[in-house]
């Protein structure tokens, strides 16, 4: 199929000169106009084109003085980079139960899904955590995120839905109760 569309391409390239050829006339050179006249087409020579004015401006003079004018490039213009976030300022310890710490930032977090039977219960400190909830899907060790101070000894930070608990590992008993840590 391609040799075909390749001969046929080819001879219809080659088929006006063959022509030309076989009635004796010379081929016109390109750019020339082929005008019929009563004793048979003449070939007419190739015009020039006619001169255009020209588009640009002529140089303006330059102003006497040193350097001609010409003026030194610019220096890029540097901009100064915004300030630092201030680190958080040490203010008095947070007491256990005095609500949310000096320092506290809530932060974003996906869902959170409650064991099968449970549902949202507002926890008080004083209050034993079941022992369901002492394991690593709900232990939260990345207190430092929102702010608050590490665990004391003895003590892990508990994830309960939207809140953030204190717990006694050893009792149970919840020290400390953040509430809407996430959201």
């Amino acid at each position: 199929m391609k040799r075909l569309l390749l001969a046929s391409s080819a001879l219809l390239l080659i088929l006006p000169d063959i022509a030309a050829a076989q009635e004796g006339r010379p081929k016109p050179p390109p750019g020339a106009s082929v005008r019929p006249a009563p004793g048979g087409p003449q070939i007419q020579p190739v015009r020039p084109p006619r001169p255009q004015p020209p588009t640009t401006r002529p140089p303006r003079p330059r102003p006497p003085g040193p350097g001609n004018g010409i003026r030194p490039p610019r220096p890029p213009v540097v901009k100064p980079l915004p300030p630092l976030p201030k680190p958080p300022r040490p203010g008095r310890p947070h007491r256990p139960g005095a609500g949310r710490p000096p320092n506290f930032r809530p932060i974003h977090r996906p869902g959170w899904v409650y064991p099968p039977g449970w549902a949202y219960r507002r926890w008080t400190i004083g209050l034993l955590l079941p022992r369901l909830f002492f394991s690593a899907p709900y232990y939260y060790d990345s207190w430092w995120e929102m702010g608050l101070e590490p665990p004391p000894p003895g003590y892990r930070w508990v994830r309960y839905g939207p809140d953030l608990l204190l717990v006694n590992i050893r009792t149970h008993r919840i020290a400390d109760v953040v509430y809407n840590a996430f959201y």
